[in-house]
């Protein structure tokens, strides 16, 4: 059995209920769909954004703990996950939303490679088409297809830009950049239906990662030790300098002490 076959049911099932019942084309149905996908996913986008901002903050302490261990790669790793535990970080956080919609992504790809033979006979009188532009069923480089691809290669570079603002390494963020560019061969066979999820998801992405920018507060900085630490209570910490000089020049009997100024030169007559 395949383990997509549940995910495809329930896909196949929100497409058609969106269609049949509120009326909205097969093409709209996906863009719907995009947007229901992406607000149950809201709660792993938060974790997210506070993972990537996390590790932003503490990334010289890691960039310090990697040099140190530099020559021991199994200590390093060690004492990053250690690192993690006490200050709560959890570096896989990042990658949640993404795990959770390859799933879904690779779903909605056999629903639509067979939804002509499937599901499409079913329905009277409806249409495949987007914006008069695109059929959802046939591949990506027929037709305007091409141009929905452009839109999204820009659509993802832009939410990728957003995302990878977060991170430490420019190295990630050029290849989190480039990775559209190189599934241009591959993304171009898919149908435009799945081109329409992708395209919606990223503008999502966006619209999502200029809001959050805005208006969700950045975790408190970590507080940087010093070496001199202040006394744990006011009867540990010393008395002034003028209360004891003040006490010490004061005779049993609460008289202050006369002082006498020595003569320089020992005495000596000259």
């Amino acid at each position: 059995m395949n383990p997509l076959t549940p995910i495809e049911s329930v896909l196949t099932e929100v497409l058609t209920w969106l269609h049949s019942s509120v009326g909205l084309t097969w093409a709209w149905s996906i863009v719907v769909l995009t947007v229901l996908v992406r607000v149950v996913l809201v709660p792993l986008t938060i974790k997210q954004i506070h993972s990537m901002q996390s590790l932003q903050m503490h990334a010289p302490e890691m960039k310090a703990i990697q040099q140190r261990y530099k020559g021991d790669r199994q200590r390093q790793s060690e004492e990053l996950m250690k690192f993690y535990r006490e200050n709560k970080i959890n570096p896989y956080a990042s990658c949640l939303p993404i795990l959770f919609q390859i799933p879904i992504f690779i779903a909605l790809f056999f629903v639509l490679r067979d939804f002509k033979d499937d599901i499409y006979p079913n329905f009277e009188a409806s249409s495949l088409e987007w914006i008069n532009l695109v059929d959802i069923t046939e591949n990506t480089g027929i037709g305007w297809g091409p141009v929905l691809l452009v839109v999204y290669v820009i659509s993802q570079l832009t939410s990728t830009w957003l995302m990878s603002t977060q991170m430490q390494s420019n190295a990630q963020r050029y290849m989190l950049m480039g990775l559209p560019i190189f599934f241009i061969p591959f993304i171009i066979r898919f149908p435009t239906g799945l081109m329409i999820y992708w395209l919606t998801t990223n503008l999502w992405t966006t619209g999502q990662g200029l809001v959050t920018r805005k208006l969700m507060p950045k975790p408190a900085p970590p507080q940087k030790k010093s070496s001199r630490t202040p006394p744990k209570s006011a009867a540990d910490a010393p008395e002034p300098v003028e209360a004891i000089s003040s006490e010490s020049t004061r005779t049993p009997t609460g008289q202050p002490v006369r002082r006498v100024k020595k003569k320089r030169g020992g005495g000596r007559k000259r």
